[in-house]
């Protein structure tokens, strides 16, 4: 994969450009990062809808849905449930070694 503006620049060696002609190598040129995901992956890259998320099965789908549910665990994490509240309150009347 080559960005589309640099397809002029492109040098490549005789045998390459062989390769090319005879369908055993291929440069794609892409205009964008989705292109690229697309031509990586042989999966549909997903534009995003109305509604903020992605078409279902799509790679930017499936990257939403795990950022989603990291930000989740980050979530549960900080607030730690009800153990992490009496946690929090312990830790707020002791001192910093840091300070």
């Amino acid at each position: 994969m080559v960005p589309h503006l640099n397809v002029d620049d492109l040098m490549l060696r005789k045998d390459v450009v062989e390769a090319v002609k005879e369908r055993k190598f291929h440069v794609y040129p892409v205009k964008t990062i989705d292109q690229g995901i697309e031509i990586l992956t042989g999966v549909e890259a997903g534009e995003k809808l109305e509604d903020g998320r992605f078409k279902e099965g799509t790679v930017n789908d499936l990257v939403d849905k795990k950022l989603r549910e990291l930000g989740m665990k980050i979530k549960e994490y900080e607030g730690g449930g009800e153990e992490g509240k009496e946690e929090k309150k312990k830790k707020k009347g002791k001192p910093s070694c840091h300070g």
